[in-house]
């Protein structure tokens, strides 16, 4: 039941990106455009999406204890900036503004089989693999270990 939840969760997110017109990457870039061909139409997709989330969220932790599908819930609980996530930040910004694409968006519209997405989806693929697979160089004692 809970893989269910899931895709049916991401069917509903991978519709809102394509009605919104965010897996069009044109649309993406225009947004950052501020200087050229604006498009502000995508802050407005932001903003709807906030309005509908932050009053779902209260309403969810005021009524529920835990979430259906797991015995709590899991909040970040880490408030500071460390380098790795404001250079990872950076790096998928940097990104979003060449190739007008972030991971749910490209894969969203893997489908249509543009070369942009063509392109991207691999390389992005290639990024996460080597994310996962490069060894954490932080010193021991700022990991929490001995």
């Amino acid at each position: 039941m809970k893989q269910a939840f899931a895709f049916l969760s991401g069917l509903i997110f991978g519709l809102g990106l394509i009605v919104s017109g965010m897996a069009n990457p044109a649309k993406v870039l225009n947004f950052l455009d501020l200087f050229g061909a604006w498009d502000p139409s995508l802050a407005f997709v932001m903003g709807g999406a906030i309005a509908v989330t932050a009053p779902g969220f209260a309403l969810l932790f005021r009524n529920l204890q835990a979430p259906l599908f797991d015995s709590k819930f899991r909040l970040p609980t880490r408030n500071d900036l460390e380098p790795k996530l404001v250079t990872g930040a950076a790096i998928f910004g940097v990104g979003w503004g060449l190739g007008g694409f972030c991971p749910g968006p490209a894969l969203t519209a893997l489908p249509l089989a543009a070369t942009g997405t063509l392109i991207f989806v691999p390389f992005m693929l290639i990024g996460i693999w080597a994310a996962r697979h490069t060894p954490d160089i932080t010193p021991a004692a700022k990991r929490g270990g001995a």
